[in-house]
This record gives C-alpha cells, structure tokens and sequence, in this order.
C-alpha cells in the first residue's frame, strides 16, 4: 500500500484562487484534507497519451457541456465559452474567457458553472455571466476532467495529477501526488460517494475524504482511459481506445466487455433519465441497452461522427459536441441536427 507520505504533501498553507487566501491558523472540519501547495511537475507523459489535436486547426471543436440550474445549456469549444437556450437554440450569452480552449466543465453545488481549459480552472456565475474565480496554480493547468463530490468539493483531473479545490472559498486544498498513471483523464464519482480517476495506466480509486488511494485496477485493456460514467446499477463504466468495459465499482473487478463496442474507441459515456446509455465514439454516437450491451441505434448526420461531448435530457434533447461542431438530438424523434452557430463553418463572434 502507497504510504500517506507519499500521496499528500502535508504542509500548511493555502494556493490563490482569485485573491482568497486562507489565513495563518485557520481551522478546517476533521474531515477536511489538509491545504498544500501543487506538487512539483513531474516528468513528460509517457508517448502512448491520447494525442491532441493543435487548438488551432480545430477552433471549432465543441469538448465539453453543462446544463444549469436555469435550464440554460452551457457549451464549451474552442471558440471560448457560450450560453444558450436549449428549446430555442438562441444563444443567450458569451463570455469572454482567459482561455478559449474549454474541454472540461461542470456545476457546483449552489449553481456556479466551472471550466477546465489549457490554462487551468475559470468560475463563472450564471447570474451575471462573469468570472468570479480563476485558479493557474494546479499540478498542471492542462485540465481534463471535473466532478463535484457529495460535500461539495471540486474534484479536477490534469496530465499532471488530480487536487481538489473548495469552491466556495477559492482554495487548492489536496493534491494526490504520484497518482499511479500520472494523467488523471477521467473522473466519476460512484454510489458510496467515492473518486475513481482513469489513468494512462488504468483506474484508481480515491477516498474523497483523505485523498488516499483505496483500489488500483491495472487490467484494463486498452490501458489509457478516455471516459467514464457509474450507472444507475451502481456499476463503473470504462471507456478506452480499444471499446467499453463493465466494472464492479466496490472491487474493481472486470465484469464484462461491452461485445458491440468492442474496437471502438470510446470517447463518452452517459445515462438519460430513462436509464438508456449513450456512447460516443471517434466514429459515431451510440444508444445502447444498458443491460445486454445491445445496440439499439446509430445517430447519424451530426456535425462529425467524431464525439468529444453528450448531454443528455436538456430540454428533451440528447446535445452532441463534436470535432466539427455541436448538434442535438430529438428524443422523441430520435433525429440529429447541427447548431449552425457552432457549426465548423462559422466562428463565434469576438
């Protein structure tokens, strides 16, 4: 077992997030992990990552999506970051971002929107559509992946590791250091409330309340995780380059391969509210049965069969982020369409 040592740095201090500090001598809950500062970088990740295309020939590229408490849908690209309607599709706001290359978001517990960019983590409160925080002191600021755990702390993923943040008080407040792996690719929190983080050399299971590592699973094959999601059974969903893998989230055992998937590489995994499961893919968009592996159907004419992004159930509507734009799918009809504004065409305007 990783000793406690080597997995938080347990120096007292706290890492700006805006301007909040904490103040010397300040007291946390026991639950709490201690504040540190960001590890030191470690060596380049190894060459079998995940390649990413160069921002600049792929300003169109819509990786990631969140819906808010409003009913808005927030849609980051690397056009920068945009609010829209989703019955209408009329866009409602922009946001003039420190970095337009958005690939990560997701809602806090009181509403607030927070984005994971090349340049680190960005609040932003949908009332007034303005940032209101702004951290750039992470393991690495090339974030790829976010969720809230069940008090309410943010969880963010780099290449460079996993930490957590407060988002109430602006605060860096854990770093898991050596996270076996290195990239925290993927991140989903499962039913006992604890971390499961997709490596580039499997998965790793973190207590969100000390951030020590609980499980590693390194038998997964493809290795690299690209995504994940726990369904409503309580089970780990795992995508990778070579298909879609069923895991039992309390051990860690392999349970299946996901037969009609198996090849594919899976870039997205998500639940609708009728418990059906949606697969992105680098070569289309999937609804599957969640209980045999089934494919029910095939979505075709998105704006690229190449899908980075699904958000599901907002305003009856499956949203799609692409490599080549945003598109939506119809619930009841089961159609797909592009949104022109985002489509590869045409650019948001400054």
């Amino acid at each position: 077992m990783v000793s406690a040592k080597h997995l938080i740095q347990m120096t007292v201090g706290a890492t700006l997030l805006g301007s909040m500090v904490l103040p010397v001598g300040a007291q946390e809950s026991d639950r709490t992990p201690i504040y540190t500062d960001p590890p030191p970088r470690v060596t380049p990740l190894p060459s079998d990552r995940p390649s990413q295309v160069s921002p600049l020939a792929t300003s169109f590229r819509v990786g990631a999506l969140q819906s808010d408490f409003t009913g808005s849908l927030w849609v980051g690209s690397h056009q920068g970051l945009a609010r829209i309607n989703p019955a209408t599709g009329v866009i409602q706001s922009q946001v003039n971002v420190p970095n337009r290359f958005i690939d990560a978001m997701t809602q806090d517990k009181v509403g607030r929107i927070w984005l994971g960019t090349y340049n680190g983590i960005v609040r932003v409160d949908p009332r007034i559509n303005q940032i209101t925080a702004q951290n750039f002191r992470l393991p690495s600021n090339r974030v790829l992946d976010m969720v809230i755990d069940d008090r309410g702390f943010l969880w963010v993923g780099t290449d460079q590791g996993l930490a957590m943040v407060s988002p109430d008080r602006g605060l860096l407040m854990t770093t898991l250091q050596e996270l076996p792996g290195v990239s925290a690719n993927a991140l989903s929190l499962d039913q006992s409330g604890q971390l499961w983080v997709g490596t580039l050399t499997g998965l790793v299971r973190v207590d969100t309340a000390s951030a020590f590592i609980l499980n590693r699973v390194s038998n997964v094959p493809g290795s690299s995780i690209q995504s994940m999601a726990t369904g409503p059974q309580g089970q780990l969903w795992v995508g990778t380059s070579q298909g879609l893998f069923v895991f039992d989230a309390n051990t860690g055992a392999l349970l299946r391969s996901v037969t009609q998937m198996r090849g594919r590489s899976v870039t997205d995994i998500t639940f609708d509210n009728t418990q059906s499961l949606w697969v992105g893919t680098e070569n289309g968009l999937f609804k599957l049965n969640p209980y045999n592996g089934a494919i029910v159907s095939q979505v075709p004419n998105l704006p690229s069969s190449h899908v980075l992004a699904i958000a599901t159930d907002v305003s009856d509507k499956l949203w799609v982020g692409t490599t080549e734009g945003l598109g939506w799918v119809s619930l009841t009809t089961g159609r797909a369409s592009t949104h022109e504004a985002f489509a590869s065409q045409r650019v948001l305007p400054e």
